[in-house]
């Protein structure tokens, strides 16, 4: 078994992949309004927030051996997980979908044959991905790392070095610059156990795939929010172009789209196994894939910050009670249909997560969200011990 066990090193390239992506720049330009300073700031403070819930969610995966489905009938029961992960794999298929079309806009933009000629050059090689799996991904992680950490850092080089272009302050919050920075690792949250349950050390490894994507994935946000502030370009394919960098420009935008969206693909194919398993990983995935490509071809889906805050209202409440069922309260529900209590308790977090999106506090919306869903579900707890200890 132990052979079939991937290392910290193993873990921290898949994450180092999943953060170096062109939807994560392009989401740093987002934060120019701010400024640098604050903008960083923000960046890091949202960043600090989804990571340590990164963290404590891929931990449980990493202890217990689960997929992060799996590790969701912890709270929900075997068939109220069901509906999360119906509702995961829905948003791996639209993730999918957005990461092929930014990454294949980005290629065209330097090399012109069309969208629907890089979508499915994107495709073929997320399949590549998939088809290898995540146990024999080492050397291949390894090459497009390399290659990918090389051109980034030439990549900060070229955007840092350029003063000029003068941002407008308005537009953005420092509320919602939090949350969109927030969202981008809660993203990650229903499919990190999915990685970390193969890990050899539970605790050291998933602290390495927090902290790579922390790092990573703030790197990525620091050199979109200075491209839009120093250069006044976001599109990151045109500032490799115009330093004359056209293989490299290709090289990144293509192997960045493929290292992240594979986590995607191959994820909707863990969370289907875990609905059937009838229903297997690797070709779950490939359906993925390819549908995604479809969408990305036949659909308008450039605009994701919505995308983003639908995704955190689904999923932060769920992790919120996830994590003090484990952590806190360490019940488990694995054996039930369904634990009522949980999903109503969901529901109520995922309306307020609605109602106050628009609240501009320090630190978002997300962590406010599920510290009151967590007090209310060990609150719930203890009337219902008092309850049954009355009867």
């Amino acid at each position: 078994m132990e052979k079939n066990k991937t290392s910290n090193f193993a873990n921290g390239l898949i994450w180092f992949g999943a953060a170096v992506s062109i939807a994560e720049i392009l989401t740093g330009t987002l934060f120019a309004p701010l400024g640098f300073g604050r903008g960083m700031l923000a960046v890091v403070v949202g960043h600090a927030i989804g990571c340590a819930l990164f963290f404590f969610a891929g931990l449980i995966g990493a202890r217990s051996g689960k997929s992060a489905m799996e590790t969701v009938k912890i709270s929900f029961g075997q068939k109220g997980s069901v509906i999360f992960s119906a509702l995961n794999i829905l948003q791996l298929v639209g993730w999918t979908a957005v990461m092929v079309l930014t990454g294949a806009l980005g290629a065209d933009s330097v090399w012109r044959l069309g969208v629907p000629f890089w979508s499915a050059a994107i495709g073929v090689l997320i399949i590549v991905w998939i088809a290898a799996g995540v146990k024999t991904l080492n050397r291949l992680n390894m090459a497009a790392m390399a290659a990918l950490f090389v051109l980034t850092v030439i990549l900060s080089f070229i955007v840092f070095k350029v003063r000029s272009a003068p941002v407008s302050s308005e537009g953005m919050s420092f509320g919602l610059a939090v949350e969109l920075s927030v969202a981008m690792p809660l993203s990650w949250l229903p499919l990190v156990s999915d990685y970390t349950r193969n890990a050899k050390k539970p605790f050291s490894a998933t602290l390495t795939s927090a902290a790579t994507y922390f790092f990573a994935s703030c790197w990525m946000y620091a050199i979109g929010l200075a491209a839009a502030i120093f250069t006044g370009e976001s599109d990151i394919a045109k500032i490799l172009m115009n330093a004359g960098l056209g293989v490299g420009a290709i090289i990144t935008v293509v192997f960045s789209t493929v290292t992240t969206t594979f986590l995607d693909a191959y994820s909707a194919g863990v969370s289907s196994e875990s609905i059937s398993k009838k229903l297997k990983e690797k070709p779950m995935a490939i359906i993925v894939c390819v549908v995604g490509v479809i969408l990305a071809v036949f659909t308008p889906i450039t605009q994701y910050e919505n995308f983003l805050y639908l995704i955190g209202s689904v999923f932060a409440p769920m992790t919120a009670i996830l994590l003090t069922d484990y952590f806190i309260i360490k019940k488990d529900s694995s054996e039930k249909s369904f634990n009522w209590a949980n999903l109503v308790l969901w529901a109520a977090g995922f309306a307020l997560y609605r109602l106050i999106i628009n609240l501009d506090t320090p630190v978002g919306v997300t962590a406010p969200v599920m510290v009151i869903t967590a007090l209310a579900g060990i609150i719930i707890d203890k009337i219902w011990g008092v309850k049954k200890n009355a009867c």
